[in-house]
């Protein structure tokens, strides 16, 4: 007789933690403390305004992802069930719970810090819960949503701390361009259950190959900029850094262009986040 599968719980810790994708959240903090204390100059690494800054974002980071996973879960059982929490791991109810108390705790620290980054955190709850919702069915919308959302954590730091202003928007773009380029490899993974709940993506509108070709154009475009705004900094190690990236670029394109299976879609997901952590050390020449 087969075993009966275990019931949902009210909690679990190690479902929670991989429900809020603990080591993306660890890459938003280290993406925030190295842009604060080695580009803002008046900012140190005990800052009281850094901590909660950082706290709050990844706290609506993680609200972020306990959305998205509640409203994807049957499109995870078809595309990734051996990864589902909600239903699965942790009970629906309490999913929502935790969403619902993460957003307002991080919102509330935000109007503490001022009601300016309380005003910037409650719409960005509102458009993680929006995309997860609805936009992320749709071509591109979602996608840029995402990555807009991305370029804010870096972005947030220059509204509040008004120092930088330049570098810090560079260095957002440069996540804003990596971030979209991963979600649309991400829809390009997930396709087939998309397909069948609807969802009208990139590749399901157009196919992967008129998606990857969107890809070569957006990742040209995105590299054209960031070189042209690095002019302004006159910064040679940062210039010749980023120069040296056009390495990891090309491997990816290539990867890109013979990629052909849900596992090589994976594959170059995961290394958008090697090429985003490149571009984050460089914050240390500053």
């Amino acid at each position: 007789m087969t075993a009966a599968r275990s019931l949902p719980k009210n909690f679990s810790f190690q479902g929670f933690i991989r429900l809020i994708r603990i080591q993306n959240l660890l890459i938003i903090v280290l993406t925030q403390y190295l842009a604060a204390v080695f580009i803002i100059d008046s900012v140190s690494i005990t800052s009281i305004p850094l901590f909660l800054i950082s706290l709050s974002t990844i706290i609506l980071a993680a609200a972020g992802y306990i959305i998205n996973d509640y409203y994807d879960v049957k499109i995870d059982y078809i595309n990734k069930p051996d990864r589902v929490i909600v239903g699965k791991v942790l009970k629906r109810r309490v999913v929502l719970f935790w969403h619902s108390a993460l957003n307002f705790v991080a919102i509330t620290i935000g109007f503490i810090l001022h009601w300016k980054i309380g005003l910037i955190d409650f719409t960005a709850a509102f458009m993680l819960w929006l995309y997860s919702n609805q936009l992320k069915r749709l071509p591109f919308i979602g996608n840029l949503i995402v990555a807009l959302l991305t370029g804010l954590s870096i972005s947030i730091l220059a509204f509040y701390f008004h120092e930088k202003q330049l570098i810090l928007h560079i260095y957002a773009l440069f996540a804003i361009a990596i971030s979209l380029i991963r979600e649309i490899v991400k829809d390009m993974e997930d396709w087939k259950g998309d397909a069948d709940f609807g969802c009208k993506t990139l590749p399901i509108l157009w196919g992967i190959r008129k998606t990857k070709l969107f890809l070569y154009f957006l990742i040209v475009l995105f590299y054209i900029l960031i070189f042209y705004m690095t002019q302004f900094l006159q910064n040679d190690i940062l210039y010749y850094y980023f120069s040296g990236l056009t390495f990891f670029i090309i491997y990816f394109v290539h990867r890109l262009r013979i990629a052909d299976t849900m596992r090589e879609y994976h594959f170059l997901s995961n290394f958008c986040k090697i090429i985003m952590l490149s571009g984050i050390l460089s914050m240390v020449f500053f």
